[in-house]
C-alpha cells in the first residue's frame, strides 16, 4: 500500500477526514498512532465531557448525565491526631500537616480537572472544629491563592451534639471526639442538601489525592451514569480491608483506571444530591448514632446503589501504617506525600 505521507500534499484525505469529523467517526493511523480526525496521538484522552466517553478499542458511548458542578466538603480538625487511636500517623507529622497537604492536592486536582471539565462549577467549602487561628488562617492563605470559589465554616458543635445518643451501638458512652466527628458530618450532609446542586465530595483532612483524582472521577462517573441510567456513589481509595476479603465484585473501565463495585467505604465519598436526598434518614442516622461499624449506614445503601472505588488507589489515607484502613497497594506513599508539600 502507497504511504500517505502527509495531508498537505493529499487533499482527498483532507476531505474525507472533514467527512469523518461531520459524521463523529475518528481515524486512527495504527503506523504512528496518530487521530487524524482529533489531532491527537492514541495514548491521549479521546473522551469530551459532557458528550462522549471513547475507550479503543471498544468506540463511544454518549454521555446522558454530564456533571455540572461539583462541590468539595472537607471536614477538618487539626487539634486531633486520630478519632479513636492514640498511635502515630505515617511521617509522624502533626496533624495539621496532613489537613495542609489534603488540601493542597485537591486544589491540585480541582485546577488539573478545570482545564477538562470547562463547563463544571468547582467549589470548596472547609467545616472546621476547634483548629487554632493561625492554623485555619494558613489554609485560607492556600485556599486565596488557588484561585478556587471557597468557604470556610466553624462547626455548629452545640447545635449537633445534642441530637447523638449519649450510648453506642456497643453499650459504650460516645466519646467528646467521636461526637464532634458525628456533628461535622451532620452539618457537611446538612450544607449539601442547601447548597449543592449537582455532585459533592465528602473527604476527610487526611486524604492525599493524585493530581487526576477529580478528573477521573467525573469522566467515571459521567460515564458509568450513562451507561447504567442511575446515579452512583464513588470512593476515590483503594483500602487494604478490602482485600481481606473474598467476595464476587463487577469491574468497570474509567479514563485511566479500572474501577470494582464494592459494598464497603469509611466516611469519605463522592456522590450526587439526588442520592443525598434519597437517603436522607439513612445518611443522618450516622449523625445521631454511633453504629457498629460507624459506617454500617451506608453500608446499607451500598446494597441498593451501586457503590465502586479505582485501582489503583486515586487517593491515599494517611493514617499510622500498620492501618488496614489506610496505605493503599501499589502507591508510591513517598512520591504522593513530597509532591503536596506546597
Amino acid at each position: 500500500m502507497r504511504e500517505i505521507k502527509s495531508n498537505k500534499k493529499n487533499p482527498i484525505k483532507k476531505i474525507f477526514i472533514k467527512i469523518c469529523r461531520m459524521f463523529g467517526f475518528e481515524i486512527i493511523d495504527q503506523s504512528n498512532f496518530n487521530i487524524s480526525t482529533s489531532d491527537k496521538n492514541i495514548n491521549e484522552s479521546l473522551s469530551v465531557p459532557g458528550k462522549s466517553s471513547i475507550t479503543l478499542p471498544l468506540g463511544k458511548i454518549e454521555i446522558t448525565r454530564s456533571v455540572t458542578s461539583l462541590d468539595i466538603i472537607l471536614r477538618t480538625c487539626m487539634t486531633v491526631n486520630m478519632l479513636t487511636q492514640s498511635k502515630k500517623r505515617m511521617f509522624e507529622k502533626e496533624k495539621s500537616e496532613y489537613t495542609k497537604r489534603t488540601l493542597i492536592s485537591i486544589i491540585k486536582s480541582i485546577n488539573y480537572a478545570k482545564n477538562i471539565f470547562k463547563n463544571t462549577n468547582f467549589k470548596i467549602y472547609i467545616i472546621d472544629y476547634n483548629s487554632s487561628k493561625n492554623q485555619i488562617s494558613q489554609l485560607e492563605e492556600i485556599l486565596k491563592k488557588s484561585n478556587i470559589n471557597f468557604k470556610i465554616l466553624n462547626l455548629e458543635f452545640d447545635k449537633f451534639s445534642t441530637q447523638i445518643k449519649k450510648i453506642n451501638e456497643e453499650n459504650k458512652e460516645v466519646t467528646d471526639k467521636q461526637k464532634s466527628n458525628m456533628s461535622n458530618i451532620h452539618q457537611s450532609l446538612l450544607l449539601s442538601k442547601e447548597k449543592s446542586d449537582d455532585l459533592i465530595y465528602f473527604v476527610e483532612d487526611d486524604y492525599i489525592h493524585e493530581e487526576i483524582s477529580l478528573s477521573e472521577i467525573l469522566y467515571t462517573y459521567e460515564k458509568i451514569a450513562s451507561v447504567t441510567k442511575k446515579e452512583l456513589i464513588i470512593c476515590p481509595t483503594d483500602y487494604p480491608y478490602l482485600y481481606t476479603q473474598s467476595e464476587n465484585t463487577k469491574i468497570f473501565l474509567g479514563e485511566n483506571r479500572h474501577w470494582r463495585q464494592i459494598d464497603q467505604t469509611l466516611c469519605t465519598f463522592l456522590t450526587s444530591k439526588k442520592i443525598v436526598n434519597k437517603y436522607w434518614n439513612e445518611l443522618t442516622s450516622m449523625c445521631k448514632t454511633e453504629h457498629y461499624p460507624f459506617e454500617k449506614p451506608l453500608h446499607k445503601i451500598y446494597k441498593k446503589e451501586l457503590c465502586i472505588s479505582p485501582l489503583p488507589s486515586l487517593a491515599v489515607h494517611f493514617t499510622n501504617i500498620n492501618s488496614i484502613y489506610g496505605l493503599s497497594p501499589n502507591v508510591d506513599w513517598k512520591e504522593l506525600w513530597d509532591s503536596n508539600e506546597n
